[in-house]
This record gives structure tokens, sequence and C-alpha cells, in this order.
């Protein structure tokens, strides 16, 4: 094992914890931040095209559900597959450690060369399904075709860097995120505006962005300075490893895929009730509410690790400290959060757009939407705990409970209710609330058999 490898490990199982989430916090959070700006930067750039900016930007709203599904069959195989190579690190078993890698590289190629065969062939009735009009479609398909082609360097970038995460090599994970990042930020006004490409060329400079992440990662974990190699015979497809690679992946899977059928049922409701405008207002809201959730992700993944390789090692007194802290952490990001949105909605809106309708509206509809996003710091610290500790039963059931089993019914009944398209936005509060209440209160129930005192 290479040095620097062998100093992270012992760092896990040792540093300060304090410390400890700090160093690999902040340049996860910072990689999840800058990630954001692949989505954040195109919407920003096509909502200011003169004349058909709003129009563009409802187009690329309803190309969501199907970036949301990619996204979430890398996390299958990803978050998934890191947390339980972490416990087997923590355990000592490296090798094992690194069939669970190989596996998963197997199964992120085969997500690749399935998704994009399948959405290339029924874009046009799944975009107009999830809420596309007549005058939006041609933006949606003009974006989602182009992206489509560059599926296989989503699935590979964003898979495999957990791996690089789950080995305590924070600041290498953040690297593979910042060097396509950047690259999106310079290449996008290049292709919509100097050549005039508009969506397309917004499409054009993300796939391109996301190839160059996709070879550093790769690169990365095929080299010697990786604690866990990519090797040609761990590709070999094993029952066993995709098994449990499933049953954890299961759940990040459902978070991010039940993404997809929530924004499908928004915007259905929100055309069906008001139009294209209200549709227009749920991709300026998804956009700062991502802003908000993927730096609070990144804390949760960087921190995972700790928990992982210390329950790996049996030293249960760590991951309960680890774990305390983590909950004060992602509780006052959320609430800070809220407080922002509920002060400053119009600004937040007129990042995206400067129709000045469709602010009006986003500025009186978010603080509504937005108002149970200060709890939901509890949902993500005691989920990223399950996951953590390889509970893959408890992590699916709380996986479906926020969105499937809550959200989707309220969205579908309140505006009956209600008599409007209001009853939408409200239901998300409601459905925060509920879901990170019962996470909090499953989870402190739990506690004492996951993570009995021990004398350590």
């Amino acid at each position: 094992m290479s040095d620097p490898a062998h100093k992270s490990e012992s760092a896990l199982a040792s540093a300060p914890v304090g410390q400890l989430m700090l160093k690999l916090a902040v340049p996860s959070v910072a990689a999840q931040f800058i990630n954001l700006l692949y989505n954040i930067v195109d919407r920003i750039y096509i909502g200011h095209i003169p004349d058909i900016g709003s129009t563009a930007l409802t187009g690329l709203g309803v190309t969501f559900p199907i970036i949301t599904l990619i996204s979430a069959f890398a996390a299958f195989a990803g978050q998934g597959g890191a947390p339980l190579a972490s416990i087997r690190m923590g355990a000592g078993d490296h090798e094992g450690a690194e069939r669970i890698l190989g596996n998963s590289v197997t199964l992120l190629l085969a997500f690749s060369a399935v998704l994009t065969a399948v959405f290339l062939a029924i874009q046009r009735p799944v975009l107009m399904a999830f809420g596309a009009s007549e005058a939006t479609i041609g933006y949606a398909m003009d974006y989602i075709s182009i992206y489509l082609l560059g599926t296989v360097f989503v699935q590979l970038a964003l898979g495999l860097n957990t791996f690089i995460t789950a080995q305590g090599r924070a600041m290498v994970a953040m690297c593979s995120v910042v060097i396509g990042a950047v690259m999106n930020i310079v290449l996008d006004p290049v292709f919509i505006f100097v050549f005039d490409m508009g969506v397309r060329g917004a499409a054009i400079a993300t796939v391109l962005s996301q190839a160059v992440s996709a070879l550093w990662v790769v690169g990365y974990l095929c080299s010697r300075r990786s604690g866990l190699r990519i090797r040609a015979a761990n590709l070999r497809p094993r029952r066993k490893v995709i098994r449990q690679v499933a049953g954890l992946g299961m759940a990040p899977f459902i978070m991010q895929s039940t993404e997809s059928l929530v924004t499908v049922v928004l915007n259905s409701g929100l055309q069906r009730y008001g139009g294209d405008l209200y549709v227009g207002t749920l991709t300026i809201i998804q956009s700062v509410m991502q802003m908000v959730t993927m730096p609070v992700q990144g804390i949760t993944q960087g921190v995972q690790p700790i928990m992982s390789f210390n329950y790996g090692a049996g030293d249960y007194r760590r991951v309960r400290r680890t774990f305390q802290l983590l909950l004060r952490v992602t509780l006052t990001a959320t609430t800070s959060a809220f407080l922002i949105v509920l002060l400053f909605p119009g600004a937040l809106a007129m990042l995206f757009n400067d129709d000045r309708e469709l602010v009006e509206l986003v500025g009186r509809v978010m603080p509504i939407f937005f108002g149970g996003i200060w709890a939901f710091g509890a949902q993500m610290a005691c989920q990223s705990a399950f996951m953590a500790l390889g509970q893959a039963r408890t992590s699916l059931f709380l996986a479906l409970l926020r969105k499937v089993i809550l959200l989707v019914p309220l969205a579908l009944l309140l505006p009956r209710l209600m008599g409007g398209v209001m009853g939408i936005y409200i239901a998300e509060p409601i459905a925060d609330v509920l879901a990170s209440a019962t996470t909090l209160t499953l989870f402190l129930s739990q506690r004492k058999k996951l993570l009995p005192l021990d004398p350590k």
C-alpha cells in the first residue's frame, strides 16, 4: 500500500474527530458545490439568452428528471459500493474492498450503455410526459439529446469519485470535480454565445467537461497513488458482491430517482393548474434547492468514511461522536438556508432570469416551498449514518419515505383540496418536516443496538 493511502487510513482511525471532519468535509463540500455549477451555470446562461431565455430555461427544466435518473444509477453503484469498501478497509480486507470497486465499475459501464440507448429512443414522448409543451419541447430535446451521449462520463465521474472519498482522500476527489466544473464555466459562454449554439452549446460544454472529470477519476483509481485500485481481474461480475452493492445502493438510488418522479408530478401539476410560467418557477426553485442540499450532501459524504471505517474497526464511540457533530452541522446549515430564502427570494430568482413576471412569482412561492428545509438537516445526517453503517433496509425505507410515501401523494392531493396551484408548493414543507422527524426518531431508537457502548 502506498504511503499516502496508509496515512489516510491511520487518520480515519485516530485523528481528532472535529479536525478530521473539517479536513474531509471542506473538500467534499467544495466538490459538491463545484459539481452543482455544472447545471447551475447552464441554467444561468440559458436563462439570460436574449428573447428566448425564459422559454429555454423552462425547456431545460423538464429534462431534470432524465438527468437526475442518470445520476441515480451512478449513486446506485458508487454510494452502494463505497461505504462497503470503506468498512472492508477498516477491517483490513483490502482485497475485498477492491473487488467491490471492480464490480462497481462494471455496473456503471452497463448502466451507461442501457440508459443511453433507451432515452435516445424515447426522449420526445418522455419529455412531453414530464411537463414540456409545444413551446418548450424543442429546447428540451436540443439539450438532452446531446447530454445523453455523455452518459458514460457522468456514470464514471460521479460513481467512482465516491471510492476516492472512501479512502479519506477528499482533496483528490475535489480536484476531479474542480477540473470539470472550471471547464464547464469557461466553455459555456463560448458555445452558447460566441458560437451561437444556444441550448445545444450548453449541453456540449457539459459533456466535454464531464469527460475530463471521468478521465481524472479513472486515472487516479488505476494509479499507485490510490489505496484502492481498479484491476482487470475484479471487473468480472460476482453475484455476491453485486448483491451487496445493490442492497446498500438501492437507498441512494431511490433517493435520487424519486427526485425524477417528484419533478414529473410537480411539473405536470404546475402545467395543469398554472401553465408554463409556473413550470418555470420550479426550474428556479429546484436550482436553489440544489444550492442548499448539495453542500450538505458534501458534508455527509465527507464524514461518511469516518463512520464506516471505524464501524468496521469496532470503534463505536468514535462513530457516535462523529454522528453527533454531523447532526449539529447539518441542522445549522439547513436552518441558515431557510432564513436566506425567507429574506431574499427575489434576489435568488434573479440569478437565473430577469423576466419580471417570473421573478415576482418565484418571490411569492419559494418561501412556501422551503418552509420545512430547516428540519431537513436531521434527515440527511441520519440517512447518511444508516448508509455508513451498512443498514440497507432502513436506508431504503427512509429513501422512500420523504418523496414516495409523503411528497408525491401530497402534491397530487393538496391542489384538489385547496382548489389551486398553491397546494403543490405547500406539499414540500409538510413532507420535509414529517420525514425529518421520523428519521431522527428512528435513528435515536436504534442507536444503542447499532452502536453499543464499548471500552474504546
